[in-house]
């Protein structure tokens, strides 16, 4: 079970259960790219973050909420 790092709601993470498919979350659009600096510039404490699957994931509410706003702000 994880934690979502945006609302704190747990959710199941494919990739941190040891699911034998893809996360849920490879069914939605990419939304929330991880820059390739970020693994070059991150601390010892934010480099296992990077590290661990599933952390700072978002639930599947505030990720679908987010891709919604993204589209939103597209259109406009």
């Amino acid at each position: 079970m994880s934690t979502c790092s945006r609302c704190g709601a747990g959710f199941a993470c494919g990739m941190v259960d040891g699911s034998s498919g893809p996360c849920w979350c490879t069914r939605l659009p990419p939304a929330v790219p991880l820059p390739e600096s970020s693994q070059a510039s991150a601390g010892a404490s934010e480099q296992a973050n990077i590290d661990t699957p599933g952390a700072g994931c978002w639930c599947p509410a505030c990720l679908e909420a987010h891709i919604a706003q993204l589209a939103r702000t597209r259109e406009a």
